[in-house]
């Protein structure tokens, strides 16, 4: 098959030239990137547990990361031995009357007074954040992990209370 096509690449019609692989960049190829918060060409330096690669993180807590050696943070990277974890709750749970049921009750007040129990539907919202911080080895970071539940709460204070016991 001489008529312009390759049969070792499937055999129809020309073949696309490949991206250049001395670390250049082609026209419509993507050049070398570094990762977050790191330029191109650059690479996080470190040991993440495994050779070349990164150990199986234990637990994520907003950007804060605790695998099996260390603590990996935008701030940097910490040593899990003697870590000092602190945890602030910042939500607030607040109790209303709803609109509906003051317009229930008023509505049934007109007809019988018992319209009034209406008044007694409550409901709960809450809001806020916690304010997860660690420090070790010098180097400190916050985080702040936006909650919606009580229970959420109490999820990110067992996580934390996980990485205590971890850190010893």
């Amino acid at each position: 098959m001489k008529d312009g096509s390759t049969p070792e690449q499937g055999g129809f019609g020309p073949a696309e030239p490949p991206p250049p692989q001395g670390g250049g960049a082609a026209y419509g190829y993507p050049g070398p990137q570094g990762g977050y918060g790191y330029p191109s060409g650059a690479a996080p330096a470190g040991n993440h547990g495994q050779a070349g690669g990164y150990a199986q993180p234990l637990v994520v807590i907003g950007d804060i990361t605790v695998t099996a050696d260390g603590i990996i943070t935008p701030a940097g990277n910490m040593p899990l031995k003697g870590a000092t974890w602190t945890v602030t709750d910042m939500s607030r749970t607040e109790e209303k009357i709803p609109t509906h049921a003051i317009v229930l009750a008023v509505v049934f007040l007109v007809i019988c007074f018992l319209g009034l129990l209406f008044l007694l539907m409550k409901e709960r919202t809450t809001a806020g954040h916690v304010q997860v911080t660690v420090n070790s080895g010098g180097k400190f970071h916050s985080t702040m992990i936006p909650v919606y539940d009580p229970m959420a709460v109490h999820h990110i204070m067992q996580q934390v209370n996980y990485c205590r016991s971890v850190s010893i």
